[in-house]
């Protein structure tokens, strides 16, 4: 005799619920320095990044910078990213060679060193939690509605951090920089 043959037919019937998807993961690209958010590029839906994908944010980055900045780019841009392959792409080490862009070196599997990863990204997503957006759409609304509003002092507090994290490596005499 099978289980379901000795069940009272009193049983109550088991109900099937239907699982509600949220929201997929976005992939967002964060520029950002002292004064405030300069780009935030999201990635559309099935797009990766790759070198040319790259390529065209740092693209869009540049007129950003030139449109909101004028006189940066005069002075010359230091980019600190870290290390996938599109970062490090002979493409891309072209791209940043042409607009004369220097980079700050970063250490492999380091986030300690990424800004974004200690100072903005945390407080991003404590913001998010346990929120469920409707579609990906509502979701980027409240991503970009989030950076819009962030205070000048957070924003500089987390550029400022960075040195203090360096110093923090070299004391301790560790071999901060990939050769």
């Amino acid at each position: 005799m099978r289980l379901n043959d000795m069940e009272a037919p009193s049983s109550p019937v088991t109900k099937k619920f239907e699982v509600q998807q949220s929201a997929t993961k976005v992939m967002a690209t964060v520029f950002w320095n002292s004064r405030g958010m300069i780009l935030l590029d999201i990635l559309t839906k099935g797009e990766s990044v790759n070198a040319d994908r790259y390529c065209k944010t740092l693209d869009r980055l540049r007129h950003a910078v030139r449109r909101k900045r004028p006189g940066l780019l005069r002075s010359g841009v230091v980019l600190q990213h870290d290390n996938p392959t599109p970062h490090r792409a002979k493409r891309t080490k072209e791209w940043l060679e042409r607009y004369r862009w220097d980079i700050i070196p970063h250490p492999a599997y380091s986030p300690d060193f990424a800004p974004s990863d200690f100072h903005l990204f945390g407080p991003l997503k404590r913001r998010l939690g346990g929120k469920k957006f409707e579609d990906e759409d509502e979701l980027i609304g409240e991503v970009r509605d989030w950076f819009s509003k962030l205070d000048a002092n957070f924003i500089t507090q987390g550029i400022y951090s960075l040195l203090p994290r360096w110093q923090k490596c070299t004391a301790l005499h560790r071999d901060c920089i990939e050769k």
